[in-house]
């Protein structure tokens, strides 16, 4: 089997399996207590903090332990912000962070604050000046991530927190993603990370708050974690998780080469291997790893499924999914193809042979996809010099099949006014125009969802 989603989780690391089942025969006691259990218990605990704040670049006594990398991301946000109320209550983040911060963002702007989401360009990242922009004088916190987890593009953490650091105001770094490949260059001034990302057990996350940052932990008070997260430290996984960090730091610098020859290999043969693909995100400033493409005419639930049949386990941020009908919001900052989504992630370790076979079956299955979907009629009228195409209660990829069907039946010049109501048309059909050298005119009002006006240009 090729698993091919280590962005969502990286299987357990050697390391990790040995120090979990270690500790848990000599770190079950409450480490919080004098006697001879309790102390050893305490040892494990501090060398693990040890570890794991070695390996952020900071001190011991500014890293707390959480129960996920979203609880530390929650705490983190909701602490500073309370810690600097007196300044302001304006949040900053980039508006293709994780989910966990910007449910954090919605939280305080129901709470009665204000949030600013910066844009970021094509490739997914955000510049310095953004953020310069951003700020104001009522600016409690920014919030930035280290890299992205859908696209991979690494983000300029330093230059923002230089310019966040020369107004005053902190910056949260959100480094699950990159932290088991290296620390996060720049004075930022809060992060966040998540052990299952770089191969330690599920359930543990970090939490580093600089000291001299203001900081008011919004949970009851609790004596455990410097009263930043409360409730029994989960000392085995904790432990785990520390090993773990430090044996994949230590193989870092020679995985992150071949895996990036490897995502070399996918980002170079997949458009030359399948027709209409659109690879996405930074070409240099990228984790080792990530690869994400979109293919048009493709939808792409059905087409995990399709790898998924032939040994591959990969991950989409495709408006078409299970768990969601609108587009993946990382993919529709960037304004960049949604349909027909794939990401890529290599864990450490994967074999060449493994990508090879996988390129050998993509183009097999995108095609069978593609012909699963091709058998729908347009239903089209002429309305003067424009060709109207009536995709409503379509979903995508539909509504851009149904375009790329007509867009030959109009003159140069002329129009197609595309009828959907789906919510992944809005990106989708001026991706498409993109790709395909055609003008997207813009949206407009229609009697039931929208028209897409699109005019043809060659």
């Amino acid at each position: 089997m090729g698993y091919f989603d280590a962005a969502s989780g990286v299987p357990p690391h050697p390391v990790a399996r040995q120090a979990l089942l270690a500790s848990w025969d000599e770190g079950w006691a409450d480490p919080s207590r004098l006697y001879r259990e309790g102390r050893r218990a305490r040892m494990l605990l501090d060398a693990a903090r040890e570890a794991a704040a070695e390996a952020v670049g900071c001190r011991a006594d500014e890293l707390v332990f959480t129960s996920s990398g979203t609880r530390a991301v929650h705490s983190g946000i909701a602490g500073a912000l309370a810690g600097r109320r007196r300044i302001g209550r304006h949040l900053i983040v980039s508006a293709v962070e994780h989910s966990s911060v910007l449910h954090s963002a919605e939280a305080q702007e129901a709470d009665g604050g204000t949030v600013t989401r910066v844009a970021v360009d094509r490739t997914g990242a955000v510049s310095a000046r953004s953020y310069a922009d951003a700020l104001r004088s009522d600016t409690a916190l920014a919030c930035l991530q280290s890299a992205n987890h859908e696209v991979g593009t690494v983000q300029p953490v330093a230059e923002v927190a230089r310019v966040c650091r020369a107004a005053g105001v902190p910056l949260l770094v959100d480094a699950a993603q990159s932290l088991g490949w290296g620390p996060v260059d720049g004075d930022w001034s809060l992060l966040t990370a998540s052990a299952h990302k770089w191969g330690g057990p599920s359930g543990v996350g970090l939490l580093v708050v600089r000291k001299g940052v203001r900081f008011a932990p919004r949970d009851p008070a609790d004596e455990r974690e410097s009263g930043r997260v409360p409730g029994f430290e989960n000392l085995p996984a904790i432990v785990a998780a520390a090993a773990s960090l430090r044996a994949v730091r230590a193989e870092a610098a020679e995985e992150a080469r071949r895996l990036r020859e490897l995502t070399e290999r996918i980002r170079a043969a997949v458009p030359e291997r399948v027709a209409d693909v659109e690879v996405v995100g930074d070409p240099e400033r990228r984790l080792p790893g990530i690869v994400t493409f979109s293919c048009l005419y493709a939808d792409g639930e059905t087409l995990l499924h399709a790898l998924d049949r032939e040994g591959f386990s990969v991950s989409s941020g495709s408006s078409c999914t299970s768990s969601t009908l609108t587009p993946s919001h990382v993919l529709k900052a960037m304004g960049v193809l949604s349909e027909g989504n794939v990401r890529v992630s290599l864990p450490p370790g994967t074999a060449g042979a493994e990508v090879e076979r996988f390129l050998e079956v993509l183009p097999r299955a995108v095609a069978a996809v593609r012909a699963q979907l091709g058998a729908v009629a347009p239903a089209t009228a002429v309305h003067e010099d424009t060709l109207v195409v009536d995709a409503l209660g379509k979903l995508c990829p539909l509504p851009v099949i149904e375009l790329a069907k007509v867009i030959g039946e109009v003159p140069v010049g002329g129009t197609v006014r595309v009828l959907a109501d789906d919510e992944a048309a809005r990106l989708d059909i001026p991706a498409w125009c993109e790709m395909r050298g055609q003008e997207y005119v813009g949206e407009e009002r229609a009697e039931r969802g929208s028209a897409h006006v699109v005019r043809r240009v060659r």
